[in-house]
């Protein structure tokens, strides 16, 4: 997508609105105005790149039934997707591959630790500055918990009320990140209730 954004831009064409690629009409004013207002060769770019779109959507769409009929059949997954709010099936299937299994963690604070949403502390050596994120473990698993604690900003979540307070003193961003620590938190007393169990098909 950018590609083709960065082709528009460098042969001044007019630029492309932000839904340029959403909808089928949005992509047929695309490749009218490339016939206009690009050269051959940049034609023929954005036409490899619609191409490779296509494919990649159509590749996507058949690994996303795959991680949700895993999930479904999943004894960890199944039982994040249902006990832990905001966390839906490919969320719950991350956290069960990542974080499951018998004696995984000795403690849910090195399961925060694992997944990167630790804070930093300041370190002698300057090369740490205080008060980030160690963004350490599988980037996946830390952007599904963060996703799962933006889900706390509505006001019928469970999590509403941490959730807003935290927002007043810092910011959303923030409130999401403190929630997405104890989302962690639960999933992995949940899988460590499973055991080895929370690894098999249920």
């Amino acid at each position: 997508m950018q590609r083709i954004h960065a082709v528009f831009f460098h042969q001044g064409a007019p630029a492309l609105g932000e839904g340029a690629l959403r909808t089928e009409a949005a992509l047929a004013a695309l490749r009218e105005a490339a016939a206009v207002h690009l050269s051959p060769a940049g034609q023929l770019q954005v036409a490899t790149a619609l191409e490779v779109l296509t494919a990649i959507e159509a590749r996507m769409g058949t690994v996303r039934q795959q991680l949700l009929h895993t999930a479904r059949h999943l004894a960890g997954a199944k039982a994040l997707a249902a006990r832990v709010y905001g966390v839906g099936p490919v969320g719950a299937l991350a956290m069960t591959c990542w974080l499951g299994g018998a004696d995984r963690f000795s403690s849910s604070r090195k399961a925060v630790r694992f997944t990167g949403l630790d804070v930093t502390v300041y370190s002698s050596d300057g090369k740490r500055s205080p008060g980030r994120l160690s963004r350490q473990g599988p980037e996946i698993l830390r952007w599904v918990a963060y996703e799962a604690g933006k889900t706390h900003a509505r006001a019928s979540a469970p999590g509403y009320g941490y959730y807003a307070a935290v927002k007043d003193r810092q910011d959303g961003k923030i409130a999401a990140l403190a929630q997405a620590r104890k989302i962690i938190r639960q999933a992995c007393h949940i899988l460590a209730e499973l055991g080895d169990d929370a690894l098999t098909a249920a």
